[in-house]
């Protein structure tokens, strides 16, 4: 689909009339995560579910190994292009890590555009003084981002489905952390992505742009938000997600044993009902 002068992978479940939920994935990561049977649920409780590939992942535009043409503020933009496209230009959002920020973003820079927030595994990207401190990533994970795994052979399908297992696993609870479905994920990915290096690596040396969040704006934003936090999240640990709630003046879902991740299989039958309530209710 051509949006915001690029292509862009888009899928969609259930009835276009219903409510739209736009599923918003992390850094480097393509709608494969946002899993089908996820979806699914989500559609048969009533909601118009979309999902998306983010720029150099999955079957949208891609750019080469280490040099990515695109802002984070592109990446928001082409979000609210798919409000405007495929949602018909009003949306609930539901985003995960640096989509739980780029929802945010959205959030303060069209309100109207915005029915309300679903954010995950994120962290404020405003604070106020008793946030300013919020604790760094565990000591383990930050081991790992100083001594990240070597790259594995790119044309190797079965190396990069173990590399992306792996790199998972560093970021999963210890009740989060489902071996065979995230290997299926994994199987999945490396099936449909154009550009393995560039998906590993792009998202990571983006900068910001022109849809940053104006300070001013972001404390203003009245959409109602449920806020959805592992309890072993090793990138933001739970005073993120708490934070996040306390500013919002939201509901905060807590999920036992679960880290920095998709909500994972064994927590759908708390999220997809909670989704589906706070939905209902904006």
């Amino acid at each position: 689909m051509q949006v915001n002068g690029v292509e862009l992978c888009v899928e969609t479940f259930g009835d276009a009339t219903s409510p739209a939920i736009l599923l918003i994935s992390g850094a480097a990561a393509s709608m494969d995560w946002w899993d089908p049977e996820f979806c699914g649920r989500l559609a048969a409780g009533g909601r118009f579910v979309i999902r998306y590939d983010h720029r150099d992942t999955g079957r949208s535009v891609g750019y080469p190994p280490g040099r990515p043409g695109y802002t984070a503020g592109d990446l928001a933009a082409d979000a609210v292009a798919l409000i405007d496209v495929v949602a018909g230009g009003r949306a609930h959002l539901a985003g995960l890590s640096m989509g739980g920020g780029i929802a945010q973003v959205i959030a303060a820079n069209h309100p109207d555009k915005v029915i309300s927030l679903v954010l995950m595994s994120t962290s404020p990207i405003e604070r106020d003084e008793a946030d300013a401190e919020l604790p760094p990533m565990t000591a383990e994970l930050r081991a790992v981002f100083d001594q990240p795994p070597p790259d594995p052979d790119w044309n190797d399908r079965q190396a990069v489905v173990e590399y992306l297992v792996e790199t998972d696993r560093a970021f999963a609870g210890p009740d989060g952390f489902d071996e065979a479905f995230t290997r299926r994920v994994a199987g999945r990915v490396v099936e449909r992505t154009t550009n393995l290096e560039s998906s590993a690596k792009n998202h990571w040396l983006v900068v910001g742009g022109d849809d940053e969040a104006d300070p001013a704006r972001l404390s203003q934003v009245r959409a109602p938000t449920l806020v959805i936090h592992g309890t072993r999240d090793p990138l933001f640990p739970p005073e993120h997600g708490q934070a996040l709630a306390r500013i919002r003046g939201e509901q905060l879902l807590m999920l036992d044993g679960v880290g920095h991740q998709v909500p994972p299989p064994s927590t759908w039958d708390v999220v997809v009902p909670a989704m589906l309530s706070h939905t209902g209710r904006a």
